[in-house]
């Protein structure tokens, strides 16, 4: 079968990066799929990782056993045990009642999502594990910006959204992008590119469907692994996972108000049981990438009208 034209990645912490990888390799042998071989790429945070991966020309990892490589946040037990994980410090962020707040600048227009980040960014504690492991991790790859990948990042002083890679975007290295993509506020250090500060592209939105490049007939994947979120026992993570989730409708409704077929997938009961409501806990991330591979595998069928048979539109 044919690729998606377009393979939008979601943010989603260890667990969403083993995830994503999973589902994809599962898909990928079940339905004879080639994601690498997508038109384009958007990326963001987790899915950033994955994105540069299938844009290098390599594969999705297989679930394969104990392996730190390609994590996004692959830092000492010690460093994280006392962090919350993202998700639980943007719902739990003292601006107000917080769930409004977050709420809110998701559902807001532009102008007002940028400025309701920029506070919010201004007010979070600065993050202080550094990501260099992860920019090196993805140099090693040899990904670069040729018009297929986009990734997307937020600049921490305004709280406007940068999609590196896109046609008007400053001056980027992919690895530092991707690092960019995946520095969490408050936990992981920003990103300097160009001599500005960026930090977690999931600050402006889980996925970021509504910067993928379509027109009538383009072929859309979104996978989106905080999908799993909506159904946790944690009262705030829950709320803030059903938030996402209604701004991923909005941003596929306009793909398909410009004439695009999007599929949106998230993590099924088996991976969400997998991923827990702690995305950062790289000591399930084989379970969840195995479930996700199983799950992939489930869905190729139903991918097959949106990728169709080589050979045909």
């Amino acid at each position: 079968m044919k690729p998606p034209d377009v393979l939008v990645l979601g943010v989603g912490g260890t667990l969403g990066e083993a995830w994503l990888s999973g589902f994809l390799a599962g898909a990928g042998q079940q339905g004879d799929i080639d994601f690498r071989q997508s038109a384009h790429f958007v990326g963001t945070s987790a899915g950033s990782i994955v994105a540069a991966r299938l844009a290098a020309g390599r594969p999705p990892r297989r679930p394969a056993g104990p392996t730190a490589a390609g994590l996004a946040w692959q830092a000492s037990p010690a460093a994280l045990s006392p962090t919350r994980t993202a998700v639980e410090r943007l719902a739990r962020f003292p601006l107000g009642n917080p769930l409004s707040a977050v709420g809110a600048a998701l559902r807001a227009a532009r102008p007002g999502r940028a400025l309701a980040r920029a506070v919010l960014l201004a007010r979070l504690p600065p993050g202080r594990i550094p990501l260099d492991d992860l920019s090196a991790r993805i140099a090693a790859l040899g990904p670069r910006f040729d018009g297929r990948l986009r990734v997307v990042a937020v600049d921490a002083r305004t709280g406007h959204r940068v999609v590196f890679g896109a046609p008007d975007a400053p001056d980027a290295e992919v690895p530092d992008a991707v690092a960019a993509s995946c520095a969490v506020p408050g936990l992981f250090r920003p990103v300097r590119i160009g001599g500005r500060d960026y930090v977690d592209g999931g600050v402006w939105s889980p996925a970021n469907l509504d910067v993928a490049p379509v027109r009538p007939g383009t072929r859309v994947l979104c996978l989106v692994p905080t999908a799993a979120l909506s159904a946790g026992d944690r009262i705030a993570v829950r709320a803030l996972g059903h938030s996402w989730r209604a701004a991923v409708a909005v941003e596929a409704a306009g793909a398909r108000r410009r004439g695009a077929r999007v599929t949106i997938i998230g993590p099924d009961a088996g991976s969400s049981a997998a991923m827990g409501a702690d995305l950062m806990d790289a000591s399930r991330r084989d379970e969840v990438a195995s479930a996700g591979f199983a799950q992939g595998m489930a869905a190729a069928a139903s991918l097959a009208p949106l990728a169709g048979r080589a050979g045909h539109g």
